[in-house]
């Protein structure tokens, strides 16, 4: 067995590996957790980890009821469906119309075998079917047990060492078997009361005419008397399976039950042509509701609003949900009034029961009595009858009525009473009593049933008060008369009391693989729980009659599409958005699909993202594609499909302008404009022009101004004052560079709207203006021009105007902030910020905020309002599902937090570097995520958790090296040994990094810039612990990379480290060698104000080397003079003091010059003076020890 909670992996592979699938790093391309967790969800599924490496999602199943519920959404091509809108981006859909893609998903089927079984087994006990006749050892006293193959028992798993336990349904018998041979079934009752299932038919389904074999007399008026030879016409399906069926006697054209087993083929049956598909919703009501949402979905100005010279931005409408026509499966007819009957005392006056004893009587069906059929018994008391007390003394009532029928030979007002009575006593609970009635119903009638409707009332409440009583024997027998009565006259099923004899018929289909039965069932099933306005019942029913239909792999007369549109329905219903658009795909791609077909999915697909609150989705491009494919769209005659064809090209160009595909929306819109002269009505002289309008505006989006203007000048030859076209052509203008003509056409607009007070197109053309000054430089003019585009703007309250609004204000934000008007260019961000979170424009609001973040980081620096920003960018990059760009920016927010340096900061920072981290896993961005490993170690490393920080940086350097990037290794094994040489602990684990591991590679790649950075890194790293003979070796590397490069600031700062080296090192006369060459690669002049210190200190340190270690008092004052002149020139007294000391030191004890003695301790005397120091001590004991100097030159 397999343990149910085991994760199984579901893996897809795309036949074409397309970019817009499979990223170009072999990636699966970014969708938030939050996404995949919610889909998985819908398809009963529990995510456990994804992984991009392997482009696989692993899942778990924890119920077998989790495991039916994805097998069959597996089988029914729903999966697939899902997986292409989580996977796919939204181009895709619109790229790709004229090609058939796909995503094949496969499972491993013995693994979900063994899923299945181990569920089972842990059951107990299960149900199943031998695969092969075998014999079982008895477990009784009698002979071995004998099960041929298809028959189904009941098995027990071994327990404690002993083999399996069989148990026969038929007769009862046990055996045992070490490893029986079976199958599986899913079964949740004994099935002891089915006996042994026959399957040896001919037919799983049948029509025609049937031969009836032997006489038969009739038992009861629902039964046919035939005899052998008998001609009998099969009303609606004569199914093996079942004892029974509806038959008519051609003969006499009686109809009835007529056992199974007594009739034998004729030549004329032939098998179903799959009429109870669900019925095909008219296609004039489908075109026009599809019309009305189109036009609210694609609704344009561009013709009477003038358009902002700006890139094009995403339009959001809200439109309200669209009710979906509904299928023929809930059609009903309006129901008549049943009439009221007032219950009276009959006592002495026999005339009260007349007009009730003449409703009940006849023989044939009225639609009065089908409602009074399906009342409930409270109903009946309540509604139908009044005048009573109580139900006592309506039974009373009823039953002296009943009596006086029987009297009167009434037989059928005598049935229906009985009925009634029946009725009444299951509603008080006395079942035995209502036995008594409705079995009375089946006996008064003296000829046979033309009121179907009625008989099957009968049966089925017959069968409910059997199932109560626990009376199997007699359930199944009035269950089967029940069954074939739905299957002949599907009207009956408005007759079910419950669902309980469709199970049975469904559970003996399957059991005798009959699968066009158990297509019928569930078909029925389906049915009577949708007209019980139970729409999650009947899910299941429908989506398994779908995948019988796809399985049996022949061509149905009638579309399944309309199966899929209903399930897509209920789904929707039950807010399980993914599994409703992939219904609606399926139903539009199957090849019998029609025009309503793909018009009532995309009606459907639109009413469920119509809920979310979000514009017409990429998804409907395949849609509307397809329709525009259909011969009665391309008809050039004026009608209602040319309306249509009209609509939907139209929204498939917006689809393409919001996309940013142009080419694609130019093509559309010129085939629109020539299909549509303006002699036909449809298409109006306005709104061609308003198309061309559009036409040009999109050529201008397309980089193609020249053509838009050529559009342009043809509308304004016919109308010289038309404003809109006046400021396109303005933004056409700019395009092409000529900058003075456009601003006269911008002007003309804006006469045009003074003249008329538009405002709100008045406002587009100043901003359109002072952009166009501000692109010409002259900023005082762009300014007004925008503040007046402002005014007229903030002066306005429709909600269309906010998004050309907005971009105004970034825009004179943007100068604000050049100007170094700080406060104005904060203050036109968050008046936009505010205008973009209230009309939910996400992109513009996210736009917004990156301003308002780069302002706080640069410009006005304020750490605390950075961070508030950038975390409110986060949160709009999750919602609009940028995850790439979320994890970058909760790095950046790190950084933040890692500037402040308090110990709650770097706990923050860990927090945000994790939380990005987790994405860059997720996304399979395997540079960012080796980076995000180093920098939690850093953090860590910040925090004094040591422990911690090996752990972090060796998962950084194994993503780091199976990314096969040699570059990129080297630079992240540089940067792990920074964490350790930047920090005051472990700094010999920088050695590690650098030495053992990054420079080999440094070396082996020929990469010469890293060796040399390397190279000085390991020198002073190896100088801080000491290191210096092995300091040495990398501080000559260094040097001589540096002359090769010719870098003679950094063969400066190695040569320098060298003299250092070797002054450690006591190798005095090299380290003077180097300093001295250090000296002479300084550039000259000084170029810095720094440099005078170096040369001070630099010279100092030669004077202590020879002076002290070399004793040489005579060159050692050269260089005190030199580092003296140094520190003059730099003006640093304390250096002076230092130098005047030891000279005087100097010229007082060894070179014995008095004069200069006392000159430069006169000097000192001064200084010391101006700086407080102590007296001065010029005695030959008086050692200053060069050591003090050494240092690595950084």
């Amino acid at each position: 067995g397999v343990e149910p909670s085991k994760a199984y992996p579901v893996t897809g592979f795309v036949k074409c590996e397309h970019q817009m699938i499979i990223g170009s790093d072999g990636q699966l391309r970014n969708f938030s957790i939050n996404t995949v967790f919610c889909f998985l969800q819908e398809l009963s599924a529990h995510l456990i980890s994804i992984n991009s490496e392997r482009k696989a999602i692993y899942v778990m199943f924890t119920t077998f009821e989790d495991i039916w519920k994805f097998t069959t959404y597996y089988k029914i091509g729903f999966l697939r469906h899902c997986m292409e809108n989580l996977l796919l981006e939204q181009t895709f859909w619109l790229s790709s119309l004229k090609d058939d893609f796909a995503i094949e998903v496969t499972i491993q089927e013995e693994t979900l075998n063994l899923f299945y079984r181990g569920i089972l087994l842990q059951e107990g006990s299960l149900f199943a079917s031998c695969s092969a006749s075998q014999m079982f050892d008895s477990s009784t006293s009698g002979g071995d047990l004998y099960l041929e193959q298809g028959d189904i028992a009941q098995f027990e798993p071994p327990f404690l060492g002993s083999g399996w336990t069989v148990l026969c349904l038929a007769d009862g018998a046990r055996g045992t078997a070490p490893r029986p041979a079976l199958e599986y079934l899913l079964l949740q009752k004994p099935l002891s009361q089915f006996g042994t299932i026959f399957m040896q038919c001919l037919l799983c389904l049948a029509r025609g005419t049937c031969l009836a074999k032997k006489e038969y007399d009739a038992e009861g008026p629902d039964e046919l008397s035939v005899s052998p030879g008998d001609p009998i016409t099969i009303v609606g399906f004569l199914v093996p399976c079942f004892d029974w069926f509806m038959g008519k006697k051609e003969a006499t054209g009686e109809i009835g039950l007529v056992r199974t087993s007594l009739v034998k083929p004729s030549t004329d049956i032939f098998l179903d042509e799959e009429d109870w598909i669900f019925s095909s919703p008219q296609e004039e009501k489908v075109i026009e509701q599809s019309i009305a949402i189109l036009k609210k979905k694609s609704h344009n100005d561009i013709g009477h609003n003038y358009k902002l010279d700006k890139q094009s931005t995403p339009h959001y409408t809200v439109t309200k949900r669209e009710t979906l026509e509904e299928s023929g499966l809930a059609a009903e007819a309006k129901s008549p009034k049943l009439p009221s009957f007032v219950v009276q005392p009959v006592e002495g006056n026999k005339n009260t029961l007349i007009p009730l004893l003449s409703f009940l009587d006849g023989r044939d069906y009225k639609v009065e009595f089908g409602i009074l059929y399906g009342l409930s018994s409270e109903k009946l008391a309540s509604s139908t009858f009044t005048g009573h007390c109580d139900e006592d003394e309506l039974i009373s009532f009823l039953g002296v009525a009943r009596e006086t029928a029987r009297k009167k030979h009434l037989f059928w007002s005598q049935t229906r009473l009985c009925f009634l009575l029946g009725k009444l006593c299951v509603g008080r609970s006395k079942f035995n009593q209502a036995q008594v009635y409705f079995e009375e119903t089946l006996s008064v009638p003296r000829e046979g049933f033309t009121d179907l409707r009625l008989l099957a009332s009968i049966f089925s409440n017959l069968a409910a008060t059997y199932l109560l009583q626990k009376n199997t024997e007699s359930f199944f027998a009035v269950t089967e008369r029940l069954v074939a009565l739905l299957i002949g006259i599907p009207d009956c099923l408005k007759s079910l009391e419950d669902n309980s004899s469709l199970k049975y018929m469904l559970k003996k289909a399957i059991l005798s693989h009959n699968k066009m039965a158990e297509a019928r069932a569930c078909l029925l099933l389906a049915k009577h729980h949708w007209t019980s306005a139970m729409g999650a019942q009947v899910v299941p029913y429908l989506e398994r009659l779908l995948i019988l239909c796809d399985e049996a792999q022949r061509p149905w007369r009638i579309s399944p599409s309309h199966g899929y549109l209903a399930l897509g329905k209920l789904y929707s219903e039950l807010h399980r958005p993914h599994l409703s658009a992939s219904s609606v795909r399926r139903a539009s791609l199957l090849p019998s699909a029609t025009l309503s077909d793909c018009l009532g999915s995309m009606v459907l697909l639109l009413d469920t993202v119509a809920e979310q609150e979000t514009p017409v989705p990429p998804q409907m491009a395949p849609y509307l594609h397809k329709a525009l494919t259909f011969p009665k769209l391309q008809s050039r005659e004026r009608n209602h499909y040319q309306i249509l064809s009209h609509q939907l090209t139209v929204c498939l160009c917006q689809l393409y302008c919001k996309h940013k595909m142009t080419g694609h929306a130019i093509c559309h819109m010129q085939a629109l404009i020539n299909n549509s002269p303006s002699r036909q009505v449809c298409v109006s002289v306005s709104e061609r022009k308003g198309f061309l309008i559009w036409l040009a505006w999109l050529y201008i989006d397309n980089s193609q101004p020249a053509v838009a203007l050529d559009i342009l000048e043809s509308i304004l030859a016919s109308i010289p004052e038309h404003c809109v076209v006046l400021n396109m052509r303005g933004v056409a203008l700019r395009c092409m560079g000529d900058v003075r003509r456009a601003a006269e056409s911008y002007q003309a607009a804006i006469d045009i709207c003074q003249e008329f007070e538009d405002m709100p197109n008045g406002a587009v053309a100043q901003a359109n203006l002072g952009l166009l000054c501000l692109k010409a430089g002259a900023k005082t003019l762009a300014e007004r021009h925008l503040c007046e585009a402002v005014q007229l703007f903030s002066e306005l309250s429709e909600e269309s105007n906010v998004e050309n609004f907005i971009p105004v204000l970034m825009e004179l934000g943007k100068y604000y902030v050049k100007q170094q008007q700080l406060d104005y260019g904060k203050g036109c961000y968050e008046w936009a910020l505010l205008l973009a979170i209230n009309a939910n424009l996400l992109e513009y609001e996210l736009g917004v905020t990156r301003c308002l973040c780069r302002l706080y980081e640069c410009k006005i620096p304020n750490q605390v309002q950075w961070i508030i920003y950038s975390q409110h960018q986060v949160q709009l990059l999750r919602r609009t599902g940028y995850r790439e760009q979320e994890g970058e920016a909760l790095e950046a927010i790190s950084q933040i937090y890692l500037s402040i340096g308090t110990e709650q900061a770097y706990r923050a920072a860990l927090d945000y570097t994790k939380t990005s981290l987790g994405i860059f896993i997720d996304l399979g961005c395997k540079e960012k995520e080796a980076y995000g490993w180093l920098q939690a170690g850093k953090i860590y490393q910040l925090l004094g958790q040591i422990e911690l920080v090996d752990i972090y940086v060796q998962a950084a350097q194994d993503v780091a090296l199976s990314t096969g990037d040699t570059s990129f290794i080297l630079k992240l094994l540089e940067t792990a040994g920074d964490i350790f040489f930047d920090s005051c602990r472990d700094r010999d684990k920088a050695v590690l990094f650098y030495r053992d591991r990054a420079l080999p590679i440094a070396v082996k790649s020929n990469s010469i810039h890293s060796r040399l950075r390397l190279c000085n890194k390991l020198t002073e790293v190896m100088f801080c612990l000491k290191l210096y003979g092995e300091a040495v070796e990398f501080a000559h590397i260094a040097a001589d990379i540096s002359k090769s490069l010719g870098e003679r600031l950094n063969e400066r700062v190695a040569c320098h480290r060298l003299g250092s080296l070797y002054h450690c090192l006591k190798q005095c006369e090299l380290a003077e060698h180097y300093y001295l060459k250090t000296l002479t690669l300084c550039p000259t002049p000084l170029q810095f104000d720094e440099e005078p210190l170096y040369y001070v200190r630099l010279y100092q340190t030669l004077g202590d080397i020879i002076f002290t270690d070399l004793k040489d008092p005579f060159d050692a004052a050269g260089y005190y003079h030199l580092a003296l002149a140094a520190a003059m020139d730099l003006g640093n007294k304390k250096s002076q003091l230092q130098l005047c000391t030891q000279l005087a030191t100097i010229y007082h004890n060894f070179i014995i010059d008095r004069e200069r003695s006392l000159f430069f301790y006169q000097k000192a005397r001064g200084f010391a003076a101006e700086l407080n120091a102590k007296r001065i001590n010029i005695s030959p004991g008086q050692q200053y020890s060069s050591a003090q100097y050494k240092n690595i030159g950084q």
